[in-house]
């Protein structure tokens, strides 16, 4: 059973259809690539998949469970992370801070600890700011602990958002075009901090890149979409060199 399962989703906007009966599947430890021309519906669909955008048709099922009506946070809940294309940080709040607001829940404190100010809330504080330092050691920022967010040039901004998704403890995460704005030896570090991600903390990870040198060598699939509709999927061997896929990217040569 897959990890991550989306079936015939479809998107209209008025009469534009952003997202034509997309499936895909995300297996336990896999990371899969979703690649396509701008304007092809890849974000719509990560929408779709985190609930932001409730689709006109079609289900998402995680780890067998339909979450196709739950909102956001509950399917966070479930184990689902993502990182946005234009990354969202919390400017004005530190980095420790940024990936504690993440991490707080999974303390053991609710609503009403916290708003009495109640002995379990600073429990819960420091439960959430001990995740949160453990994460930044293990992608080695822990020197960024102090730093506005807000601050941070765009390759270090990357490296956060991804260090706050994962303080939700995510079974499979999404990252929406990770490299956009990295220079190559930024671009090659990441792939490797994916590669390590993927070997010590074994979640699944569906990625949108437009990038063929992160593609190509940390996934296992890729699914190819254009005009909201599904071209093709299979290894990244296969899928770069399928005509369709060709056309979509380069375009085709008429007499």
């Amino acid at each position: 059973m897959s990890l991550l399962e989306v079936r015939g989703v479809t998107v209209r906007f008025g009469g534009v259809t952003a997202v034509d009966g997309l499936s895909l599947d995300v297996h336990a430890g896999e990371i899969v690539g979703l690649i396509g021309p701008n304007g092809a519906g890849k974000t719509v669909t990560f929408n779709v998949i985190t609930g932001l955008q409730r689709p006109g048709a079609g289900t998402v099922r995680l780890d067998g469970v339909d979450v196709t009506a739950m909102p956001p946070h509950a399917r966070a809940r479930l184990g689902l992370g993502r990182t946005f294309q234009i990354v969202q940080l919390y400017a004005g709040m530190t980095v420790l801070d940024n990936l504690a607001v993440a991490a707080h829940r999974f303390t053991t404190a609710g609503l009403v600890a916290d708003a009495l100010r109640l002995p379990s809330r600073g429990r819960s504080l420091a439960e959430a700011a001990e995740r949160a330092r453990a994460v930044l050691e293990f992608l080695d920022l822990s020197h960024l602990a102090a730093v506005d967010a807000g601050s941070l040039p765009v390759g270090h901004a990357r490296l956060v958002e991804l260090a706050r998704a994962l303080c939700l403890r995510p079974s499979v995460l999404l990252l929406d075009e990770p490299a956009s704005g990295l220079d190559p030896a930024e671009t090659d570090a990441f792939v490797r901090l994916l590669a390590r991600i993927r070997g010590t903390i074994g979640c699944a990870m569906l990625l949108v890149e437009h990038d063929m040198s992160v593609v190509m060598p940390l996934c296992d699939h890729v699914y190819a979409m254009d005009f909201g509709r599904p071209l093709t999927d299979g290894t990244p061997d296969e899928v770069r060199a399928h005509p369709d896929v060709v056309a979509a990217y380069l375009g085709t040569v008429t007499a």
